[in-house]
């Protein structure tokens, strides 16, 4: 019998906000640098629209945001995930396997904190592989992310 390992993964979860964005390009960046899978996973609210209709139609956007982030001259092999859930579980849980879980940090917390809100303590606390939290700081000055 011949073992076969699995193909190394780098995670990131993308909900189009600036610092997903910058999240995207950290783990475009690591995804190849380890020579690694980039896993692109957005996770959606659980509910009565959560059909095959609205996930396909999720996929499709989220296709279009990561193709024009992630050049397709950049010969990553990337991989589109939908998801319905709480994304700090969601996100740990997609990560399992991973060698590294990238997240965009909290956008806007009233107490200026960019690791509250619910999503990155739940990675922090739930995610077994190494984690990254990115912020794009040009989308905090009122520059553009692009």
């Amino acid at each position: 019998m011949q073992w076969m390992p699995a193909q190394r993964c780098v995670v990131v979860g993308v909900d189009g906000s600036p610092n997903s964005l910058a999240a995207l390009r950290r783990a475009a960046d690591e995804a190849r640098r380890r020579h690694a899978r980039l896993d692109v996973v957005r996770v959606l609210p659980p509910g009565p629209g959560a059909g095959p209709l609205r996930t396909f139609r999720e996929w499709l956007r989220l296709r279009a945001l990561v193709a024009r982030r992630v050049g397709r001259s950049q010969h990553l092999t990337t991989r589109l995930l939908i998801a319905y859930g709480e994304p700090g579980r969601v996100l740990a849980e997609r990560a399992a396997h991973g060698e590294l879980l990238v997240i965009g940090a909290r956008a806007h917390s009233e107490h200026g904190d960019p690791f509250g809100g619910a999503t990155v303590p739940a990675v922090r606390h739930g995610a077994r592989c190494e984690i990254t939290i990115c912020a794009d700081h040009r989308a905090s000055l009122g520059g553009d992310p692009g």
